[in-house]
């Protein structure tokens, strides 16, 4: 066996299961929060006070205008200046869920903007609250909508946990530099480690798909040109 192939062959069960315990748990916890946080932000921003709206927006401009390796080594490396301590994984969850929640809460913003008035005129029309106007006709719209980019948004979400290294959390990538750190091969370990992550988008690409032709909003079209 050639040498590079053993090396991969006898590094595959530290990667995967630095994938199986860290990157995948990072990946759907911040994915999760990053929604529920992302659907607050979107609410507050179209239908809040102005203060709070300001806020809201304060926030996303925040988010989306600076890298997000800075965000999270101000989390990790920063915040303990003013007596605020986290581990790494914690850190790194809390960075990735700001980020996602403000990237998600502009594609869920503008969905809900998407749907027409008159869904809601409907709405209210049959004696719904706003509340239920939201829930039972509008987001069930705007899901529709919102599948294609949010999905876009989990596949680069699961390739950015990679950064989570540079804060110390023992993810995939980290696992590929501590393997380096001993066999000096760093060509083969990290083009496994790419490998990998490509496996892993290419299967959540091809949900992603089953997604759409499922929740698309002109579902009866796309299933007849299938």
């Amino acid at each position: 066996m050639p040498h590079w192939l053993q090396l991969m062959a006898e590094s595959l069960p530290s990667l995967l299961w630095a994938g199986l315990i860290f990157t995948i748990p990072l990946t759907l916890l911040s994915f999760a929060f990053g929604l529920i946080l992302g659907l607050i932000t979107a609410i507050a921003r179209l239908f809040g006070p102005g203060p709070v709206a300001a806020i809201a927006r304060f926030y996303v401009w925040v988010i989306r205008g600076t890298p997000l390796l800075v965000q999270l080594f101000v989390i990790f490396y920063g915040l303990p200046s003013i007596g605020i301590l986290l581990d790494a994984f914690p850190a790194a969850l809390i960075g990735f869920t700001l980020n996602i929640g403000a990237y998600s809460s502009e594609i869920i913003r503008a969905v809900i903007s998407s749907v027409p008035k008159g869904q809601w005129e409907a709405a209210y029309s049959i004696g719904m609250s706003w509340r239920q106007a939201m829930s039972r006709t509008i987001l069930p719209q705007a899901a529709r909508v919102a599948v294609p980019p949010l999905s876009n948004t989990f596949i680069s979400l699961v390739k950015d946990t990679s950064l989570a290294a540079a804060i110390t959390v023992p993810e995939l990538f980290q696992a590929a530099q501590r393997i380096v750190a001993t066999t000096y091969e760093p060509l083969i370990l990290y083009i496994e480690a790419a490998l990998l992550y490509l496996v892993l988008s290419s299967v959540l690409s091809q949900l992603q798909v089953r997604l759409e032709r499922r929740f698309a909003r002109y579902g009866g079209m796309l299933e007849a040109n299938a």
